[in-house]
């Protein structure tokens, strides 16, 4: 009987090793080396690089303050701290909020409160959302070009150099990239 229970905690024990190296080792081992062949740019993190180091994420919004640069969506981009406000369509803060971000975004890019887009007057679900519409893109064009001492159309085709396609062609809405267009900028810029 003792025999026969040694037996099987043997067979269980050498069945828990195999397992161990095939699930813990093996397994994992071969999906970062597919993934390191594959998706390379993906697999680590989607980083950017200016001046030989490396200024962020195209996966995840930066704060870009100031006149000079293109503005993203509000959020404070907090890479710890993700999601939204949980605040619904209903709730009085969030439109105080959406009132007082349309009032500002229409004052710092001159134009009439009833023409700002969407994308300014609320944080993306995830609060990371490193995108913009063309639309709001095109509509901080003047501030910027003026800051950065370039005319209105050069700064113009740079933002429609940067506006991205929908994903496969029918997913989401055309987009630009707020870092890359920002650091585009900057080489523009000089």
């Amino acid at each position: 009987m003792v025999l026969s229970v040694l037996r099987q905690a043997a067979a269980g024990l050498r069945v828990l090793l195999l397992m161990t190296v095939l699930c813990g080792l093996a397994y994992p081992v071969v999906i970062w080396g597919v993934a390191q062949t594959a998706f390379h740019d993906q697999a680590n993190g989607s980083l950017v690089h200016a001046g030989g180091r490396v200024v962020g994420s195209s996966l995840i919004g930066q704060d870009f303050g100031g006149p000079l640069w293109f503005h993203p969506r509000p959020g404070g981009y907090d890479p710890l701290a993700t999601g939204g406000s949980n605040l619904g369509p209903s709730s009085a803060r969030l439109l105080a909020e959406v009132r007082l971000r349309r009032s500002s975004v229409a004052r710092t890019e001159h134009v009439p409160a009833h023409e700002v887009p969407p994308d300014p007057l609320t944080g993306s679900a995830s609060g990371l959302d490193p995108h913009i519409s063309p639309e709001y893109a095109r509509q901080q064009v003047t501030r910027v070009a003026r800051a950065h001492g370039l005319t209105e159309q050069q700064v113009r085709e740079l933002v429609d150099s940067h506006v991205q396609g929908r994903t496969l062609g029918f997913l989401g809405q055309e987009r630009v990239n707020v870092l890359r267009l920002n650091l585009a900028l900057a080489a523009k810029a000089g």
